[in-house]
């Protein structure tokens, strides 16, 4: 699970990664330090924090911060990640940022993203669901295709949201 503001616990780099790993009962030193390395090389972070693993995450920058708490997960061998507005605390540039980290992701995971960001939701997703909230229960609206749902809802709700004239 990826949550909106990224929440590295305050802890070093790889601390933040083997602490998952050995929660789940890796011991081997050799193990976790390969799970560590592939999961910030998926992440796009490795270069970035080789030299400093044992720095406080904390002192990274929020987009960096966010790649790690999605390694984090990853380091599990996840098949979902769960996302929810994994870019609405981040600077246009770290959003972009990870909005091609998960376009990666998605060939080998299942992502599933919660966002309120239409352009996002275009430009990064294959499917897409709109929901809404009705007698205060959220109810699902529409589901199909992305670009479908865009370009040609079947939904008038679906159609007002995209267009933005509802919401």
């Amino acid at each position: 699970m990826i949550f909106q503001k990224p929440n590295p616990f305050p802890l070093s780099i790889r601390r933040n990664l083997e602490l998952p790993l050995r929660e789940y009962g890796h011991r081997n030193r050799r193990i976790l330090d390969e799970k560590i390395e592939r999961a910030l090389t998926d992440i796009g972070l490795w270069e970035e924090v080789k030299d400093r693993l044992d720095s406080t995450a904390l002192a990274l920058s929020g987009g960096q911060q966010q790649r790690l708490c999605i390694a984090r997960a990853l380091v599990l061998d996840p098949d979902i990640l769960l996302m929810d507005e994994p870019c609405s605390a981040l600077d246009p540039i770290s959003s972009s940022v990870v909005e091609e980290l998960i376009i990666r992701l998605r060939s080998r995971y299942t992502v599933v993203i919660v966002t309120h960001n239409l352009a996002q939701a275009k430009r990064i997703a294959n499917y897409a669901a709109f929901f809404w909230m009705k007698e205060q229960v959220g109810k699902l609206i529409e589901f199909g295709q992305c670009q479908r749902l865009f370009e040609a809802p079947i939904h008038g709700l679906t159609a007002a949201y995209v267009s933005g004239a509802k919401g």
